[in-house]
Formats: C-alpha cells, sequence, structure tokens
C-alpha cells in the first residue's frame, strides 16, 4: 500500500495520509516534545507521556471539534504512555467509562508461543466513541485486544461507533485497521471507522534482522517505505548527540523507556555493543541506506516520490542537508561512532 502525506495544518504540522482505497482515516502529527523523544532514548519517565500531550490534544482539536464524550479503553503497558484522560479534559470532552486490557506474551522454555488476556476490566456500552493510545509494530497485540474488547461488547449488547487511535506505530497499524473495519461493520453496520494519528510518520518495522544483523524482526522500526513527517527528518539531521539515525528503534520498549528506565538502558546500550562488534563486517553504505530508506545517491525528484512528499513541497533544502549529512558520516567510521555513543549513554547513567 502506497502513501502519501497531505498538509491540512501549517501551524501545528498536521498531514492527512492518503492511501489509495482506505477505509479509515489517517494523520500525521509532527510536536517539538515528539520529535526529541522520538530521536533520542535518553527521554524517559513521566516526560514519554508529557512529549504527547500537546499535539494529541492539538489533534483532538482539528479532528474532532464537535466531540463532547468518548470512552477510553487502555491497552497495558504501553497505553499507559498515552495520556488520553487529560487531552480530553484540555478539550472539554467527557468521559463516559475507562476500559483496561492486559495482553501478554506466552513464553515457554524462552519461546514466545502467542498471546493471552491476562486481565480485563471492561464497560460495554451502547454506540461510543473510544478512544486509545498504543504503540504498534506488528500490530498482534492490538488485534488480539481489539477482537476481545468487540466480542464482549457484541455479547453485552454494546456497540462502538468510531474508534479514534494514538499511535507512535508502523504502516502494519493501517494493515491491521483495514481489516478490521471490514470485521466490525459486519457486527456493527453504522461503524464509522479508525481516526488513527502517527506522532512523526507512519514507519515501517524490520522483516529481518537488517544489515548488521542486530535488529529485531517485526518489533524494531525503520524509515523505509514508510511516510516520516519533514519536521522529523530535519530534526534528526540537527540532533547534537551521536546520529540519532543509527539508532536501533525510534521508540525501544515504551513500557520499559517510561517504568522500568534501568532495563531500557540495558536494552539501548546493548544495542550499540552488538552494533559495535558488527561494525568491522558490515557495509557502511548499505547500513546507511537501510537507515535513511532509499539507495545512496537517490536524486531529489525519486526522493520525493519515495518519502510519499508532494513535488509541490519545497524540500530540495531538507533533501541537500540529507545529502550532506550522510556524506559527513561516510567519513566516519562504523565503530567510532558506536563507541562515542556508549560513552554518551554510560556518562547519562553516571548522572
Amino acid at each position: 500500500m502506497f502513501h502519501t502525506l497531505v498538509r491540512i495544518d501549517q501551524e501545528t504540522p498536521l498531514y492527512r495520509l492518503v492511501s489509495k482505497g482506505s477505509l479509515n482515516d489517517y494523520f500525521v502529527i509532527s510536536s517539538e516534545g515528539t520529535r526529541k523523544m522520538m530521536a533520542s532514548p535518553e527521554v524517559i519517565g513521566y516526560d514519554c507521556c508529557d512529549a504527547v500531550r500537546r499535539p494529541m490534544t492539538a489533534a483532538l482539536k482539528a479532528l474532532e471539534p464537535d466531540l463532547c464524550k468518548a470512552t477510553i479503553l487502555t491497552i497495558l503497558r504501553g497505553g499507559l504512555n498515552y495520556p488520553i484522560e487529560e487531552c480530553c479534559h484540555d478539550c472539554g470532552i467527557r468521559i463516559d467509562n475507562i476500559n483496561f486490557l492486559s495482553c501478554e506474551r506466552v513464553i515457554r522454555d524462552h519461546v514466545i508461543e502467542g498471546l493471552e488476556i491476562k486481565y480485563e476490566k471492561l464497560h460495554p456500552e451502547k454506540d461510543c466513541t473510544m478512544m486509545i493510545g498504543d504503540i504498534v509494530a506488528s500490530g498482534d497485540t492490538l488485534r488480539k485486544c481489539l477482537l476481545h474488547a468487540i466480542d464482549v461488547f457484541d455479547r453485552a449488547g454494546g456497540s462502538i461507533r468510531k474508534i479514534i487511535f494514538f499511535t507512535i506505530g508502523g504502516t502494519k497499524a493501517i494493515t491491521l485497521m483495514e481489516e478490521l473495519t471490514a470485521q466490525i461493520r459486519a457486527k456493527w453496520p453504522a461503524f464509522e471507522g479508525f481516526e488513527c494519528v502517527f506522532f512523526e510518520g507512519a514507519f515501517t518495522v524490520y522483516e529481518d534482522k537488517g544489515v548488521t544483523g542486530v535488529n529485531v524482526p517485526m518489533i524494531d522500526f525503520g524509515w523505509k517505505g514508510g511516510c516520516i513527517a519533514p519536521e522529523f527528518r530535519e530534526y534528526v539531521l540537527d540532533y547534537k548527540y551521536a546520529p540519532a539515525l543509527l539508532e536501533k528503534c525510534i521508540i525501544y520498549d515504551g513500557g520499559a523507556r517510561r517504568y522500568e528506565i534501568g532495563d531500557h538502558f540495558e536494552e539501548v546500550i546493548g544495542y550499540w555493543e552488538d552494533l559495535r562488534l558488527a561494525a568491522p563486517a558490515a557495509d557502511f553504505d548499505s547500513f546507511l541506506a537501510e537507515k535513511v530508506g532509499y539507495p545512496l545517491g537517490t536524486a531529489y525528484p525519486e526522493w520525493l516520490s519515495l518519502n510519499g512528499y508532494s513535488p509541490d513541497w519545497n524540500l530540495e533544502p531538507l533533501y541537500n542537508k540529507e545529502q550532506r549529512y550522510l556524506a559527513d558520516l561516510r567519513t566516519r567510521s562504523l565503530k567510532e561512532i558506536c563507541e562515542t555513543r556508549l560513552k554518551q549513554l554510560n556518562k547519562t547513567i553516571q548522572q
């Protein structure tokens, strides 16, 4: 499915994500807080929640100006990073109910065998507008939780009118929501569909371990084939620490990053240590192309098309800046970059 971005608000960078034949509405929003959080794994704790509050509120005001009441479904634990209740308060939206679901991996002999709903507190109601915030990579957890919630609502005589979804997530969210819309309308023909807001872009997930062999398939996010807000690209190019483009993932694990900070930093450092080990055998140019999402040397018109940008936008300065950024990286060794980054991270932990 090919996606393109269409600007609908200049002041708060808000884009409609257009995909031919979509059943639902998809958007990308960019903000100072989410750019900083997603470019830097050093942003931890409550700051993760605070970073998304302003853009979530702005999106609700722009996309749902007449919404008076809603219900919330919190998917534990990543969903706790999204302050939906506070944003609704900011917009004057009354919350009728807050529902909870916990979906956890079933692990036997160190092998993930599936997912299981471990905890639920659902309040089925009729014709509700449901709001959800969660990280979406493979989409398996979201699928499991939504199908369970829909089944419980349906058996209790309830129904859902619309689902408003906020995510730091990948394009698999779009595939999943398109599939679910058809299924939900089979139960509730009046279902209006999903309104999905991506922070900083609709990313893609690695299908394999990547050029260096250190990425985790179906979990780690990348740029190739996605639609990234130009503002986020520029922020990454300007980031003053080690190259944010080369981080394992723009989010790492949302839950650990806010609630299990020690585990989060172990994962971040583990990635850079693994990358340092892989560096001598890695093709650095191929690695850079993988990270930036297109072959090195791609011309400006093709760059626009590959990234889903309109030829009417004046993005040539950004394109040129990105080419200089890549050229500068190519003057350094990957091992040297890893060692510099590890020093920064260890200094942060000591502080």
